[in-house]
């Protein structure tokens, strides 16, 4: 369980300008001591002050190259720190400003739940030809999970190369166990649209409920099925309907529209492009001067990049704008606590994976490497 105490009266108190004088004057003493990472998600009163910004494992790759830093100070969510921890050396110590900075996706799959699905599809098919892909947006138990039972983790940029890995082990060994079934979790909708991707349909797909006998499923359904996918999404890409891209487009004829591969596949189909948080950026960065575009993915990365590319003009598909109510947490006077306590020699929010889950997490991390 992950609690975060109220911060004392002198941050939650504090003005906005006092707070910013603050954290630069703490990062100065901190110096190269110091490496502050900003999850594109992250408000930019935080954004600000990252020395370096990007996507979950991006970020974590860039501090374990940094390893000159002591602190890697992770402004994102819980399981991203993770990572950066399983990734980094001894040496260094990952913090999380907020402990109740979580994922609401990740939460959805737990280590005990898919223990279970794993043990329930044992008893009803040959488990050797399963292969377990967890998104990355998952607990290091998880990646744990995968690693250990020859899997491997994916991102949103690499999914397709990775179940095409998953789905072709059979012909590279002589013995033909594995690759003939994915269990994926914890998203169904990135699942889905890969396997779209890929040329499946929705009769090689089935949704695994985790809260239900068999995940809901009869044998039949299991036995035949390419694609199991966890019933998990993320809270805010859930949001964007067709409705909005149909809006948009009565509004703006002439308008692209590109969402995250995590919408629904009714909202993929729709969109002129689907790609990663980073692909979003660089196809807003690639349209022509003039053009409206409307994203369906987190507020905050959306209006950073209006105010970025002023010669367009970058809206959210979503009227309501729902920002990542688990990133919104980290704000500045959580990371001016943070450093703070870092000027004064005090770590507070360490984040630590035991060394059997960081060593099989580890493994499922480099299996996506090598894949892609």
């Amino acid at each position: 369980m992950r609690l975060q105490l109220p911060l004392p009266e002198r941050y939650s108190d504090a003005a906005a300008d006092e707070l910013a004088d603050r954290i630069a004057a703490a990062k100065d003493r901190l110096g190269e001591r110091l490496f502050v990472l900003g999850h594109h998600y992250q408000r930019d009163e935080v954004m600000r002050w990252a020395d370096a910004r990007g996507d979950s494992f991006r970020l974590s790759v860039l501090a374990k190259e940094r390893t000159d830093a002591e602190y890697i100070v992770f402004c994102g969510v819980h399981f991203m720190a993770e990572s950066a921890d399983i990734l980094t050396g001894d040496h260094q110590t990952v913090i999380l400003p907020d402990l109740n900075a979580g994922c609401s996706m990740a939460d959805m799959a737990d280590i005990d739940e898919v223990t279970e699905a794993w043990a329930a599809l044992a008893r009803i098919t040959d488990i050797s030809k399963v292969v377990p892909i967890t998104y990355m947006n998952s607990s290091a138990a998880l990646k744990a999970f995968v690693g250990e039972h020859g899997g491997a983790v994916c991102t949103s940029s690499n999914a397709r190369a990775v179940l095409q890995w998953a789905l072709s082990i059979g012909e590279r060994t002589d013995d033909g166990a594995g690759g003939r079934q994915v269990l994926f979790f914890p998203d169904q909708h990135l699942g889905r649209n890969t396997g779209f991707d890929l040329g499946y349909d929705a009769a090689d797909m089935r949704v695994w409920d985790p809260r239900r006998e068999l995940g809901g499923l009869d044998e039949a359904d299991v036995k035949e099925s390419t694609l199991l996918l966890w019933k998990g999404h993320c809270s805010v890409h859930q949001r964007f309907r067709p409705e909005h891209i149909a809006a948009f487009r009565a509004d703006h004829p002439d308008g692209i529209v590109i969402a995250h591969p995590e919408c629904s596949h009714e909202v993929c189909e729709l969109a002129d492009q689907v790609g990663s948080t980073d692909f979003i950026i660089r196809a807003v960065e690639a349209a022509p001067a003039g053009a409206v575009i409307g994203v369906g993915t987190e507020i905050h990365l959306v209006n950073r990049l209006d105010a970025e590319t002023p010669d367009k003009t970058v809206v959210s598909l979503d009227p309501l704008v729902c920002p990542c109510s688990t990133m919104f947490r980290i704000d500045a006077a959580h990371l001016c606590w943070v450093l703070e306590n870092l000027v004064d020699g005090r770590v507070v929010n360490p984040i630590t994976v035991d060394a059997t889950t960081a060593r099989w997490a580890r493994v499922a991390l480099d299996r996506m490497l090598e894949i892609t």
